[in-house]
């Protein structure tokens, strides 16, 4: 496994959301081309919002970039899930990368409202990333929202939302969408995958 992390990458959302103008896929090729050239035969991104930009970045890098929104919805299909609910950054909401490829597969889908995805938000910026103590509530708030919508499963489409799963017991009806990249990973790496994570629905 090689990992090249760069920290100073151009934020996606605020690029996506048209609040900045530094695109962030060519620093983003660059890595790509650095691990192709290392002899990566796939590349996984841990950033969801960052597959926004999956064709430009598929086109400048050699080796196959793992699409993870695909590998999310092609999961929950093959476990008979016909609604999901998204908790995600700005970005990622609003290209509706998750929409589109989930409605492709059959999947229905839920949002949070305006005041749920600021408490979303809140969660990711100025909690995990800014380091500082969950506000649990909120992840429980906007949780309760999604599943009164209709939600039978709620995707934790952010990898700090990730850490929020590794730190609480947030109970059944999730879905960890980094957990499904490092599924992937391993799959299409043609090493064996433990037999307690065939499935990565909590229960």
């Amino acid at each position: 496994m090689l990992i090249y992390s760069k920290p100073t990458i151009p934020d996606r959302t605020e690029y996506i959301l048209g609040r900045s103008k530094q695109n962030p896929s060519e620093p983003m090729i660059e890595v790509g081309k650095i691990l192709s050239d290392m002899g990566a035969d796939y590349i996984a991104i841990p950033c969801i919002t960052a597959h926004f930009f999956h064709d430009t970045l598929s086109k400048g890098i050699q080796v196959p970039i793992i699409h993870i929104i695909k590998e999310t919805a092609k999961h929950l299909k093959e476990h008979g899930i016909k609604c999901a609910g998204i908790m995600a950054t700005e970005g990622t909401i609003n290209s509706k990368l998750f929409q589109e490829e989930l409605e492709n597969h059959g999947i229905q889908v839920v949002i949070p409202s305006g005041k749920s995805q600021d408490m979303v938000t809140h969660l990711i910026y100025k909690n995990v990333k800014a380091n500082q103590p969950v506000e649990i509530e909120k992840f429980y708030t906007v949780s309760k929202e999604l599943k009164e919508l209709g939600a039978q499963v709620i995707i934790l489409g952010c990898t700090e939302l990730s850490l929020i799963k590794r730190d609480y017991a947030i109970g059944a009806g999730y879905i960890d969408a980094m957990e499904v990249l490092s599924m992937r990973s391993i799959q299409l790496c043609e090493a064996e995958l433990k037999e307690e994570y065939q499935s990565l629905i909590t229960k």
